[in-house]
């Protein structure tokens, strides 16, 4: 699937990996990567991901059995779309996904959370910087907390003080630089309202027939099988099925967004199928 693209390269690619107010204190030119480079980074990037997140379903047992079937549908989901084959913020933001999506599957299995917590929240901050729709991950801290663990508000505030950690650095660094102003910018998206309307070519909607098809039948299938799972893989996939959502509607934090934003639903969902 990704073959296609090389015998159809745009000219040019813009390399915008990062969001306008990260590139303050870290500027990567946009023309850094030829086309060539780009699509062949992100190749490499995919099959990366695909391993590291095979091995993290597997070593949770997700699945009745160890394979790679996760390999194959996250690869699979990761090219759906034109956009989903180059570099983006989001492609980047799936390596903190998946690291995320480890930690919390290890959550009932230890005493105390706080530290997890913690770095999830740092790590989401990261993500923000990156990707700034990646802020509303912060919503699973608290929604893993309800399924894994029993109400302790240490836990629950500590990824909150992860995130702010890294952002209390940030804002430092504004304030250095006489920019403080721009630093309460980067909130202004959470006001933002849902978009009516995606940059979406009409013909891609043809490939998500058979892929909604997929989902039809994986959530009948994942139905039945429900109750008859352990209570930490019950536990797993409502998370998992929590994650796929929020990574759906944070689009709406980001003005212009493409599709490319629907990368980050790719690993909860190629465990969901």
């Amino acid at each position: 699937m990704r073959i296609a693209i090389f015998f159809n390269l745009p000219a040019e690619l813009s390399f915008e990996i990062l969001e306008p107010y990260t590139k303050l204190f870290i500027n990567i030119p946009k023309d850094a990567l030829s086309s060539e480079a780009n699509v062949f980074l992100a190749a490499v990037i995919t099959l990366v991901q695909a391993l590291i997140f095979n091995r993290i379903v597997n070593n949770h047992n997700l699945l009745a059995k160890p394979n790679y079937l996760p390999a194959l549908l996250y690869i699979t989901g990761t090219s759906l779309f034109l956009q989903f084959l180059v570099l983006s913020p989001a492609l980047i933001c799936n390596f903190l996904i998946i690291v995320i999506i480890d930690k919390f599957l290890k959550l009932s299995k230890t005493s105390s959370a706080m530290s997890t917590m913690f770095d999830v929240g740092m790590i989401i901050a990261i993500g923000t910087l990156i990707y700034f729709p990646f802020i509303l991950m912060l919503i699973m801290l608290w929604l893993s907390l309800l399924m894994y663990r029993a109400f302790s508000w240490r836990e629950w505030i500590s990824g909150l003080i992860g995130f702010l950690t890294i952002f209390m650095f940030v804002a430092v660094f504004y304030y250095w630089n006489d920019k403080i102003d721009r630093f309460i910018d980067i909130w202004q998206p959470l006001t933002n309202k849902f978009p009516s309307n995606l940059q979406i070519n009409y013909d891609d909607y043809l490939v998500l027939i058979p892929v909604g098809l997929i989902m039809i039948m994986a959530v009948l299938q994942l139905r039945e099988n429900f109750f008859r799972s352990f209570i930490n893989t019950r536990k797993a996939f409502q998370m998992l099925f929590f994650m796929f959502l929020v990574s759906i509607f944070s689009f709406y934090t980001k003005r212009g967004v493409t599709v490319a934003h629907f990368l980050l639903c790719v690993p909860p969902g190629a465990v969901l199928l």
